[in-house]
């Protein structure tokens, strides 16, 4: 069975869920647990036997913004346009916080983050978390890479 970046982008968001509704005191130690039941899943219901590139992966994702959480929500809410960050739906707080962490600290690109995180709100939420997201971390790109909102080195054709 392939393993796609989007599945593991799935399983993270799905653990920083878990960690934000009950959050872990051992971060290891909650990880171990979830990828055991992961492993017990029928493969139709995204189940795995998870190791190597594909639970790093991963891993990194969910250490890496419950580690940066402060950082995060610190770029983050100014961003909300006088929402609390307590209003956000659940799904749409961990896709935010890891399309915020992926630009801040993987070598993945801009688009591809938000891209990314667009399918994962669409999917685990709906058409308005798409809109939310979107315009979100479009906004935290800008504010990181300020030639894209000038224009300068943004993609052409589009």
């Amino acid at each position: 069975m392939t393993i796609t970046r989007r599945q593991r982008r799935e399983w993270a968001i799905q653990m920083l869920v878990g960690a934000d509704l009950n959050p872990p005191d051992d971060v290891d130690s909650f990880l171990e647990d979830c990828w055991q039941v992961i492993a017990t899943l029928d493969p139709a219901e995204g189940g795995a036997s998870i190791n190597g590139r594909n639970r790093a992966f991963t891993d990194e994702r969910v250490k890496g913004v419950l580690s940066n959480i402060d950082a995060i929500d610190g770029k983050l809410v100014p961003l909300l346009d006088k929402w609390d960050i307590d209003r956000l739906g659940t799904i749409e707080r961990a896709v935010l916080r890891m399309g915020i962490w992926e630009m801040m600290y993987s070598d993945t690109p801009h688009a591809v983050v938000i891209n990314e995180a667009i399918d994962l709100s669409n999917w685990f939420s709906g058409p308005k978390a798409r809109s939310l997201v979107n315009g979100v971390l479009d906004k935290f790109s800008k504010s990181a890479n300020p030639r894209l909102s000038s224009g300068a080195g943004a993609p052409s054709g589009r």
